[in-house]
């Protein structure tokens, strides 16, 4: 493995220390960029790797936020070339089996991990050339998916984070996006058995969503400066991108269905 050279684009990726997170660091790293890998703990994976930085972060904490961007950024003369906010808590039980702290918990990571992570990266995004923030949203964010009202309702607000920066920091040069996966097949899903898992499947990777994640920074990198740049910033870039048959079809059809259409199509799946 190659050190990434001194000119290498940047990234920090939050919930690094395994499944999606950690296939997204790796997908980084061999694309040449410089990983800021995070998570509660340093990720054992990363050890002797030099293209990564890894460290402790909590996502709920505002100065432990501060702190990680501080020890990664030293390295790359204060500039963050994209922010992957994918730190997130799921729970699939019936809402009345589950409690307030499982609530408390899911809001506290999957909201405003999202939110003080964007607050905090800000100074060092718009030192970039191309920046871009990447948060890891859901399927579940098209509509409220039964089992899993909760998690659904934090995804439903990091779309609305996320739709809100990209009109409020677009014309500061940040794009701001996210991805819109299923069901992954990653260890946050093995003690979960929702109606929806059982008729849709399971039939996402890891490696596939993290995939999604890095193409949609290198499209930022394509296609900014320039008056070509200039023209699809004004214009738009994607702001949801769904990952996967399953979820493309949903999201599509549910810009164009009628809402008690969506709302009965998402019944029949998920109950």
């Amino acid at each position: 493995m190659t050190a990434a050279g001194p000119d290498a684009p940047t990234v920090l990726i939050t919930g690094a220390g395994r499944g999606i997170g950690e296939a997204t660091a790796r997908r980084f790293a061999d694309a040449g960029y410089l990983v800021g890998a995070y998570d509660l703990e340093p990720c054992a994976w990363a050890a002797g790797d030099d293209r990564v930085v890894t460290g402790s972060l909590d996502v709920t904490e505002p100065a432990a936020w501060e702190s990680a961007l501080t020890d990664f950024t030293v390295r790359t003369g204060g500039i963050l070339d994209v922010l992957v906010n994918n730190a997130g808590l799921l729970y699939g039980t019936p809402f009345m089996d589950a409690s307030y702290a499982k609530d408390s918990a899911l809001v506290d990571v999957n909201v405003k991990g999202v939110l003080y992570g964007c607050r905090a990266a800000f100074p060092f995004l718009e030192k970039a050339s191309a920046p871009t923030v990447v948060n890891l949203c859901s399927s579940s964010a098209i509509y409220g998916q039964a089992e899993m009202a909760t998690y659904s309702a934090t995804k439903f607000a990091v779309r609305g984070i996320t739709e809100a920066l990209d009109l409020e920091w677009g014309p500061l040069g940040i794009r701001v996006c996210s991805v819109w996966p299923l069901y992954v097949s990653t260890e946050m899903l093995e003690s979960v058995n929702t109606a929806g898992m059982r008729n849709m499947g399971v039939n996402l990777t890891e490696g596939e969503v993290a995939d999604e994640v890095l193409d949609l920074a290198e499209q930022t990198r394509r296609t900014s400066g320039g008056v070509l740049g200039r023209i699809r910033a004004m214009l738009g870039r994607e702001v949801h991108r769904p990952v996967g048959k399953q979820a493309t079809a949903m999201y599509l059809s549910s810009q164009v269905a009628p809402s008690r259409l969506v709302r009965l199509s998402n019944k029949r799946l998920t109950s």
